[in-house]
């Protein structure tokens, strides 16, 4: 079997995966259901969507400005228009790419900053390390306001606690196998070693930020704006308007979870948002229709912004 359609199969899955639980989530119910869910859709009011996409923009906004510190201690002061575009083309990849934004956005900023790929990959692995820790927190937050019915589903805290372990002894092996490489005994792996020291180089840079509080501001202003996106969504139902802060948090990381597991979440989040809305007293119908727009609104706003980076970023810097 080739590598090339190992890597296709790898890529299809999350989609076709996606694409399968539409159809479910669509199949299991009625036509009135359907029917009744998409009334709800249409009757979506559209300035707490409008708010929802200004919240997830700021978020992108303060994502790209918060890279720029860790940048910066590398010698490195890129265009902050270059670090946004570069962030939208990483959320925009993902919905077709599983997990291949953070190599793109990398890219982009390469390209056009002539940063090293491999510092700049070191800087997103850090950013992914704080950003595991932020979520694990929201997650064990939810099972606490949950109870045993949230602790169930998100499958207990032992699985997260092992998916945590697993992305840090990654980190921790790319950081040491560098030091591990004996040039002098093996000269033509030079090259192999110098590529680790900057993803090593670009990882610690966290330690030398000019402006720690700044950079964990934007940390917490970060996920506060995701958490926000999401909340925001209830004011555009008059049946979802009461929703409480705990049943949004938990909602949250039900859909943020799915993310993980298809492309963007696609077909998933909507079914993991209905069922905790639901399980909480919301209608089923009620619940799919909120999961929908939540869905739905996030994605349209990266096409749109994503797209528009696709674009203007060769334009912006074609005097580079």
């Amino acid at each position: 079997m080739s590598k090339s359609f190992i890597s296709a199969l790898r890529n299809l899955i999350p989609l076709g995966l996606g694409v399968f639980l539409i159809y479910y989530s669509l199949s299991t119910i009625t036509a009135d259901q359907r029917t009744l869910i998409w009334s709800y859709i249409e009757q979506a009011h559209p300035i707490p969507i409008l708010i929802s996409i200004i919240f997830g923009a700021l978020s992108h906004i303060s994502r790209a400005y918060r890279w720029k510190f860790l940048l910066n201690p590398l010698g490195y002061n890129p265009s902050f228009i270059n670090l946004t575009g570069a962030v939208l083309v990483n959320y925009l990849s993902n919905l077709g790419i599983p997990r291949s934004g953070d190599v793109l956005r990398v890219t982009v900023i390469s390209a056009y900053e002539k940063i090293p790929f491999s510092k700049g990959l070191g800087t997103v692995i850090s950013e992914r390390v704080i950003d595991l820790v932020m979520m694990m927190l929201l997650v064990f937050s939810a099972m606490y306001m949950g109870g045993d019915w949230v602790h169930e589903q998100l499958g207990g805290s032992k699985v997260l606690l092992v998916s945590f372990g697993i992305f840090i002894g990654l980190v921790v092996a790319i950081m040491t196998f560098p030091f591990l490489i004996n040039t002098k005994r093996f000269p033509y792996l030079a090259r192999i070693k110098d590529f680790f020291l900057n993803i090593v180089q670009g990882i610690v840079s966290i330690r030398s930020i000019p402006n720690a509080f700044a950079f964990w501001a934007h940390t917490l202003f970060i996920w506060l704006m995701y958490v926000l996106m999401f909340w925001a969504i209830q004011f555009s139902l008059p049946e979802t308007a009461l929703l409480s802060p705990q049943v949004a948090l938990i909602g949250f990381v039900a859909g943020g979870l799915s993310i993980a597991v298809t492309n963007g979440g696609i077909g998933l989040y909507p079914l993991a948002v209905a069922a905790v809305l639901s399980h909480y007293g919301m209608s089923y119908e009620m619940a799919l229709a909120y999961g929908w727009i939540a869905w739905s609104t996030q994605t349209l706003m990266i096409l749109l912004f994503g797209g528009l980076s696709f674009v203007f970023l060769p334009v912006f810097n074609r005097k580079k």
